[in-house]
């Protein structure tokens, strides 16, 4: 997949740049609504382009860190979940990564996904305690696998560059809009204590509505421009996913029960959104030219038609028959004469009820929150929380003292 890594790649450039115009822009016309000339116009875009540079140093070298820290993401060991860690480690040697990517939980018992940093070497893998409550061995690979090809693609580096970016521009402009609230709130104070306005500057009164257009339309341009270019990712991602694990079903299965889920995720926002491997958003009607994934029912019939192999040729197939398109797969990626067998899948002996899957996701949460667990003979697993003082316990069934 180099096509595909270099074009990522160029595309980081060109989002950094595009929106980089955006931010100038957008400072320049801010400058003038508050200084009132194109002087001020300069040093409002002189402002605007320091801020692009820290941010996309940021970005760079730290987005990452922002990311995972605005989605609420902790960092664990393998003593939380160790079939998590076990799974990450196989799918990182089978895509021959570098490095394993450090491994996070998000305390949300929504079931989603992402994969975050620059490289390969400075990945990170965050799944919600929802999701490894939810999926089945097969099913939480398939994931894996999604996020390590993400990895791979170099899709990371284009997503956290343009989430910090994104986030700055939306930053500045909800900063603008919010003081000239402020500003028209006192204003109109003073004015009714005051002798009257008198009309004000006709020309001064066009830059302030300019100004305001355009606060809140640079946000919506850039948003747009992120989430266009961030779906053919999603089909992408799928494909490698499938060719790691040589199980279509697997991703397939998960993407059914995350879509299935109806449970909004509470750390999502809009720039974060398109880092997942569904929309985080349950419930809401979104427009396709504001959706940051293709249609989840339209990836699921892809990975189900994909009955003759688990290669690129069977998914560019799959995806053909379904969406009566062009392949998606660049052309240098796919081999004719490759074979790469569909595995069987690991049998499920008892399918769980939603009372122990809720249990499940809840004991997952109180790891991550630092929870210790005390197991008694009686059977009963004693939950003490972090700030839990007392050096003994009673568990309330059979009455017997624990030391902690």
């Amino acid at each position: 997949m180099w096509e595909q890594i270099r074009v990522n790649k160029r595309n980081s450039v060109i989002l950094l740049g595009v929106m980089g115009v955006v931010l100038c822009g957008l400072g320049f016309v801010l400058g003038i609504a508050f200084g009132g000339s194109r002087d001020a116009g300069w040093i409002g875009m002189f402002v605007a382009t320091i801020i692009w540079v820290v941010m996309m140093l940021l970005s760079l070298f730290g987005g990452d860190q922002i990311l995972l820290a605005s989605s609420r993401a902790t960092p664990v060991t393998a003593d939380v979940h160790p079939q998590l860690f076990n799974i990450v480690e196989e799918m990182t040697i089978a895509a021959n990564l570098p490095k394993m990517p450090k491994i996070y939980i998000i305390n949300d018992p929504s079931p989603n996904a992402f994969a975050t940093g620059r490289n390969p070497e400075h990945a990170a893998v965050a799944v919600t305690a929802g999701l490894l409550g939810k999926l089945n061995r097969d099913e939480l690979q398939g994931v894996i696998a999604h996020e390590i090809s993400h990895i791979i693609h170099r899709d990371i580096l284009f997503v956290t560059v343009a989430g910090v970016m994104l986030g700055a521009i939306v930053l500045l402009s909800q900063v603008f809009l919010r003081g000239m609230f402020y500003s028209a709130m006192g204003g109109r104070r003073y004015s009714s204590r005051g002798r009257g306005s008198g009309g004000g500057d006709g020309a001064q009164v066009l830059v302030m509505v300019l100004a305001i257009v355009a606060a809140i339309l640079a946000p919506l341009f850039a948003q747009i421009l992120y989430f266009t270019l961030s779906r053919k990712r999603e089909y992408l991602a799928d494909a490698g996913a499938v060719r790691l694990t040589r199980y279509p079903e697997g991703l397939a299965g998960a993407l059914e029960k995350i879509s299935g889920s109806n449970i909004t995720m509470e750390a999502a926002n809009k720039v974060t959104a398109p880092m997942y491997i569904a929309n985080p958003f349950r419930g809401r009607s979104v427009s396709h030219l504001f959706s940051t994934h293709p249609p989840i029912d339209e990836r699921i019939k892809i990975l189900r038609n994909m009955a003759g192999g688990a290669g690129f040729k069977d998914y560019n197939a799959a995806f053909e028959q379904v969406t009566h398109r062009g392949g998606v797969i660049p052309r240098s990626a796919v081999k004719p004469d490759e074979t790469v067998a569909v595995r069987e899948g690991a049998k499920v002996t008892k399918t769980e009820t939603p009372k122990h899957t809720q249990r499940q996701v809840g004991d997952i949460m109180r790891k991550v929150s630092g929870f210790t667990f005390l197991p008694c003979s009686c059977g009963l697993r004693l939950k003490l929380p972090p700030n839990f003082k007392s050096r003994t316990v009673q568990c309330p069934r059979c009455k017997r003292t624990h030391s902690v």
